[in-house]
């Protein structure tokens, strides 16, 4: 219906032509636009630009009555009805509707009518096309005679089966044809092509093309004629023929009469004659050559009949043919050489010439010289220190013209062939020097940086390098010909026949705890200076080279294991003089006993084997009996704890007593030290330091254990008791004192003797740079002993830093205990590095966990309750929570200045989580999500008879929840940092009188026994998580009978989730180091804050191959 109410007639019908016409220009240049059809109304709308850049709108009206159509328009133009307009925007319709159409139609359709449309026309048989080859004999100009040159025009088979170059021109190729095939044309195209632009252009009228600067593509586009359908035809009825062997040019040399020496161009006469059954005169036999520089040549061979034609032959040249022959060849010229330079030709010219082009002569009074050929030849100058000077040369030897024997000419391979006039051949030199069987990659030094798979023409080796190239490489270069000269002293180079034997000894020295460390290496018998091989094999090098000539590979498991031992030793060691001599300090026995592995013991000093004997016993309690004075029952773990205790007294050593909070180990402590007593009655007393909450608790503990000791507190400085330390010594046994008093008065306990140092709850002294830590440092005692299960808590420098009191040889420098420890198992995850760190403390660290020894003990259940915030709560933390992000996001880049105000902003937060009311007493009013929760869990807790124990690190929180729970009704006690009777609170919780115990989270970290409660919760999450644990361990310790059960209660999308997650992650390496729950962090750095922001993400501390737990790294220290 459309084709027939848009079609060309019925737009006439209704415009008229001439409206027509020019509605189609409309239509053509675009003026038409938004056309639109209405179906139902067989209405049609649109917009013309018309002059003017008007633009009118357009209604055409379609009646369709059958046969006849009588449309109706109307616009916006001044003709206003049936306008050229009109007509335009109909034509522009019938378009927009066809395409539609098309697109309508289905895909199989569609496809179908692509593949007949693009299908190509059947095509007519081509015919048979050849390539005919014709030879120009050239043109004489007078004197002058042009040089030969090859023609090559295409052809095709006429009706009377004769070749014909009608209808098949060059020129032809450029328009398809049915007449050619695909192949023969595009081989055309490409013949066309080798021939050159110069040969199509020089004589465009001619059909033919000369081949004077085809390219060498000529020779394989021949070969592919059979192959594609073109017939290579001759002139006459010839058959062109192209040889597969490449022949070679060549200038023959003859005698002249007067004594000099003639030389003329021409091919080897069988080349020339292959097939010859007549003789032909000698001057008939020309040649031709193609290309330029000139690649091939082509002659006329012999007929096979007289009156026959003389096939074509073409030949390609076995190399390019230099200029000055070429021109020779097409005028058949010859070189003249004077008697007078006969001589100076045939030595000083021919052997260039003669790799250039091959020279011959078949006169039988003319005998060529010899051909002298390359020879390769080293020099191997010996050098003092291990050196060897290479240098390369290449020699040549030719006979001398007059019969007086052989001249010798040497070259370096550096240097020019130019200046040897023609002598040296470089295409043999170059074989030569690349086929030569050197270690390139072994001994980089020998190869040209500039040449690849070529010598160096100056090479100066070192060490076992030149070891190696004399007694390996050297031998295999003479047999490949290569000649050797040496200058020097020849030192026999050979490998060591035996492995090192390796021994070991210490010495005493001036300073009672360090020994001098002597290692000694024999090879073959003969002594190695330590240093050089150190040196040796810390720069990675393969061998060391002896001063007799003995080389060893470096390449041993016991020489890396013996130079990553001497390394550790000598970071490690205290650096008081040069350095030069290795110590080893008696704190230091793991070490010592890897190095027994690698090496033999060659002698000990007494007070070293004494030291080695104590810490390699494998069960130090064996042979010590429970001192008589001691009431209390010893389990096995704490039996053997109390072993290894008597075991560092006896030797005065130390260590660190790292048990799980819990196991006992203040009995096993006083158990050593009555043993002590018992031993040394008269001895000077032992000093306990304990925090000030513990020191009552100690004095208590040791009147139950060890009654029989005097025990002395001391609870006031000097300062305001007025006393002298020393009446407080007289007839104690055990001292006690606090860590605030130590730093007080610690001129006074450093001025006294002690038989040992006790520091409980040792992480009080975890900073080295703090006045407690110098303190503790300062006093002397034949034993110091740090107490605590918590050894580190913020990083590996917490362990540092109580080893550096109790064993202070074992890492005496804090820096480079950082460099060798710390980074490379914090930082970069070294699982390596930190199983070292294991084995070196492992004899003075005794760390066992509740799981591993105390079995009897019911279990320890823990969960983290996700609270979520109301929503008023919510909307106020999460204001502030901008606010402070913010604030803190232009303080991190200088994070030192800021810190306080950092943590000030992350305490806020925190406390916004827990209640808003912390922050501002505004925000009072039933908004604490966590109070509510907590009040919920405790009714349901005490309701079945249990008791709890609450922990929170801000003491204004605690006394708001004790303020709601009294509230409810529930029983409470409370007991922070200031509580002033300490004791009298945790006994009316023991009695019973209360169901709740508030405690803050640092005053219930140590001292304390909780064993009538079995549920704890922790109310807000810590950096610190090892005072978390501890507080927890009140509960869980020997004397629980009970399951425990311990609630964390994190408040949903807050930082508390942050800082969970961010324990998560710095756990791994702290754990790993003791196998315990000791991990950090207290201190962290910017990228830590910002994860606790929301602002990024933390890389955080992990280890290679993932992030494993203690028990998957390691496991507890112990002893038996």
């Amino acid at each position: 219906m459309w084709a027939r109410l848009l079609s060309s007639d019925a737009i006439i019908a209704m415009v008229g032509h001439e409206a027509f016409a020019r509605g189609m220009v409309y239509a053509n240049n675009g003026n038409v636009a938004d056309v639109r059809v209405d179906a139902k109304q067989l209405a049609v709308t649109g917009q013309v630009l018309g002059g003017g850049r008007r633009r009118y709108q357009v209604r055409v009206q379609l009646v369709d009555a059958g046969e006849h159509t009588g449309h109706r328009s109307t616009c916006t133009c001044p003709v206003v009805r049936d306008c050229k307009h009109a007509a335009a925007v109909l034509i522009v319709a019938r378009t927009t509707l066809a395409t539609a159409a098309q697109a309508a139609r289905p895909e199989w359709e569609q496809a179908v009518t692509r593949m007949v449309r693009e299908a190509p026309a059947p095509s007519l048989a081509p015919a048979e096309i050849g390539l005919e080859l014709a030879v120009d004999a050239g043109r004489v100009y007078g004197e002058f005679q042009s040089a030969p040159r090859l023609l090559m025009r295409p052809v095709r088979r006429g009706n009377r089966d004769r070749w014909v170059y009608s209808g098949a021109s060059w020129s032809d190729l450029d328009y398809p044809s049915d007449a050619w095939s695909d192949d023969v044309r595009e081989l055309l195209l490409q013949l066309r092509a080798a021939a050159g632009s110069a040969a199509r252009f020089s004589s465009p009228r001619s059909a033919w093309l000369a081949l004077d600067d085809a390219s060498t593509m000529i020779w394989w586009l021949l070969a592919s004629a059979d192959r594609a359908g073109l017939t290579l035809v001759g002139e006459k009825g010839g058959q062109p023929m192209v040889l597969t062997e490449r022949v070679a040019v060549r200038l023959e040399l003859t005698a002249a009469a007067d004594g000099g020496l003639r030389g003329s161009v021409g091919l080897p006469p069988e080349v020339l004659r292959p097939s010859e059954l007549f003789e032909m005169p000698e001057r008939s036999q020309a040649f031709g050559l193609l290309g330029n520089p000139a690649h091939g040549a082509y002659w006329l061979a012999a007929p096979a009949t007289p009156e026959g034609p003389r096939d074509l032959v073409l030949a390609r040249l076995a190399r390019p043919l230099p200029a000055e022959l070429h021109r020779l060849a097409q005028q058949q010229a010859t070189i003249q050489i004077p008697p007078e330079d006969r001589d100076r030709f045939l030595a000083d010219y021919l052997p260039a010439l003669r790799r250039a082009v091959p020279v011959i002569s078949d006169d039988p009074s003319l005998v060529l010289p010899v051909v002298p050929v390359p020879e390769l030849l080293l020099r191997v100058g010996f050098r003092p220190e291990h050196r060897v000077r290479l240098d390369w040369t290449v020699r040549y030897r030719r006979s001398e013209q007059d019969g007086a024997g052989e001249s010798d000419q040497r070259f370096g391979i550096d240097e020019s062939p130019v200046a040897s006039h023609g002598l040296r051949d470089p295409v043999a030199e170059h074989d030569l020097l690349a086929g030569l069987d050197l270690p390139y990659g072994e001994l980089p030094q020998l190869a040209d940086p500039d040449v690849p798979r070529r010598p160096a023409a100056h090479a100066l080796l070192g060490g076992s390098h030149a070891a190696q190239f004399v007694h390996d490489v050297l031998p295999r270069l003479i047999e490949q010909g290569v000649v050797v000269e040496t200058d020097g002293e020849v030192v026999d180079y050979r490998p060591a026949t035996s492995d090192p034997e390796i021994t070991v000894s210490t010495a005493e020295t001036e300073a009672s705890d360090w020994f001098d460390l002597h290692v000694l290496v024999r090879i073959d018998g003969e002594p190695v200076p330590f240093d050089q091989l150190f040196v040796a094999l810390s720069t990675g090098a393969e061998f060391l080279v002896l001063e007799t000539g003995v080389y060893v590979s470096l390449d041993s498991p016991v020489l890396d294991r013996l130079r990553e031992l001497i390394e550790e030793a000598q970071l490690l060691q205290e650096r008081d003089g040069d350095g030069s001599q290795l110590r080893i300090n008696r704190f230091q026995t793991a070490l010592w006993h890897e190095l027994t592995q690698v090496a033999v013991v060659m002698g000990q000093a007494e007070a070293w084997q004494h030291t080695v004997r104590a810490l390699a016993v494998p069960d130090p309690s064996a042979d010590v009996v429970e001192p008589a004075g001691l009431r209390a029952d010893l389990r096995p773990y704490q039996r053997d704890g109390y072993g290894w205790l008597v075991s560092l007294w006896r030797h005065r050593l130390g260590g660190i007593l790292a048990d799980d909070m819990g196991l006992g180990k203040t009995v096993q402590t006083l158990a050593m030290i009555a043993y002590a007593r018992e031993c040394e009655p008269d001895a000077a007393p032992f000093l306990v330091v304990a925090p000030t909450s513990v020191v009552t608790t100690w004095a208590s503990e040791a009147a139950s254990f060890v009654p029989g000791l005097t025990v002395r507190t001391v609870t006031r400085s000097r300062g305001k008791s007025g006393r002298p330390l020393t009446e407080d010594l007289a007839d104690a046994d055990i001292v006690v004192t606090s860590y605030a008093l130590l730093r007080i008065d610690h001129q006074a306990y450093a001025a006294q003797q002690w038989s040992g140092l006790i520091l409980d709850e040792a992480q009080f002294v975890k900073n080295h740079r703090s006045k407690t830590y110098q303190a503790a440092r300062l006093v002397p005692a034949r034993l110091k002993l740090a107490i605590t299960g918590t050894p580190v808590e913020n990083s590996l420098l917490d362990l540092w830093s109580m080893l550096s009191l109790t064993a202070p040889g074992l890492f005496p420098s804090a820096e480079r205990f950082s460099d060798y420890y710390l980074r490379p198992i914090e930082r970069d995850g070294s699982s390596l590095r930190l199983a070292q760190l294991r084995r070196r403390i492992g004899p003075l660290v005794l760390r066992r966990t509740k799981d591993l020894v105390a079995g009897e003990l019911p279990p320890k259940q823990e969960q983290v309750l996700q609270v979520p915030l109301q929503p008023k709560q919510a909307r106020i933390y999460q204001t502030h929570l901008q606010r402070e992000r913010q604030k803190v996001l232009g303080l991190l880049d200088d994070l030192d200045d800021n810190r306080f105000t950092i943590l000030r902003s992350l305490t806020l937060l925190r406390q916004l989580a827990l209640d808003p009311a912390l922050v501002d007493e505004s925000y009072d009013g039933g908004v604490a999500s966590k109070t509510e929760l907590l009040l919920e869990l405790l009714r349901e807790v005490v309701g079945e008879g249990h008791r709890a124990l609450v922990f929170s690190q801000f003491t204004s929180y605690l006394r708001r929840v004790e303020a709601r729970l009294a509230e409810a009704g529930l029983r409470t006690v409370y007991l922070d940092g200031g509580t002033a009777d300490r004791q009298s609170v945790i006994e009316e919780f023991r009695a019973g009188e209360a169901d709740v115990f508030l405690i803050s989270l640092r005053a219930g970290g140590f001292g304390l026994n909780l064993t009538e409660a079995d549920y704890c919760f922790v109310l807000d999450p810590w950096w610190n998580p090892a005072v978390e644990q501890q507080a927890v361990d009140r509960a869980h310790r020997l004397g629980q009978t009970r399951p425990v059960m311990v609630y964390r209660l994190v408040a949903q999308g807050t930082i508390e989730e942050k800082v969970m997650a961010l324990k998560e992650r710095k756990s791994a390496v702290f754990d790993a180091v003791l196998g315990g729950d000791s991990l950090s962090s207290a201190a962290f750095g910017a990228d830590e804050i910002r994860s606790l922001l929301g602002l990024a993400n933390s890389p955080g501390v992990v280890l290679r191959g993932g992030t494993p737990t203690g028990k998957d790294l390691v496991q507890p220290i112990q002893r038996s």
